[in-house]
């Protein structure tokens, strides 16, 4: 399984607004924190904006910050919400052509793991990828010190 660039940078912009706290950040801000696109962070941000995890505010001094406090934020949940295609092979798809799709034994088998990785992200919020003792190192390497 592989979690898409979208999920990932929708995950780094969380913990970079979680970090950093009530005050308001860029998206310019967060792209240069990172040394990513912002033009890859910008559809990221508007759909995390739409979804209600961020908060956006325009004109000169605005920017975003969290919408929810990160004990709410659930990760299994967003990559859910982020992730398009969790298919891990082509007989979970509707688009299926395996011939032997009605007696092979992988499907379960990897429905089950897929179970198991997302029921193990369910277990975990925004707080807990931020949590006090690597607080202080996320805030050197984010710059924001």
């Amino acid at each position: 399984m592989h979690i898409t660039r979208y999920t990932d940078y929708s995950l780094r912009v969380l913990i970079y607004l979680a970090v950093q706290g009530d005050r308001l950040a860029t998206i310019q801000e967060i792209a240069d924190s990172y040394e990513i696109s912002k033009n890859h962070l910008m559809k990221v941000v508007h759909q995390l904006n739409k979804r209600g995890y961020v908060e956006t505010i325009r004109g000169k001094n605005g920017g975003m910050r969290l919408n929810r406090v990160p004990e709410e934020i659930n990760v299994g949940i967003l990559v859910r919400e982020t992730e398009q295609d969790l298919d891990l092979l082509e007989c979970f798809s509707s688009k299926d052509t395996c011939k032997i799709t009605p007696v092979c034994g992988l499907k379960p088998m990897f429905a089950e793991a897929l179970e198991g990785f997302l029921g193990v992200l369910d277990r975990y919020t925004l707080a807990d990828v931020i949590q006090a003792p690597h607080r202080p190192q996320l805030l050197r390497l984010l710059q924001m010190a």
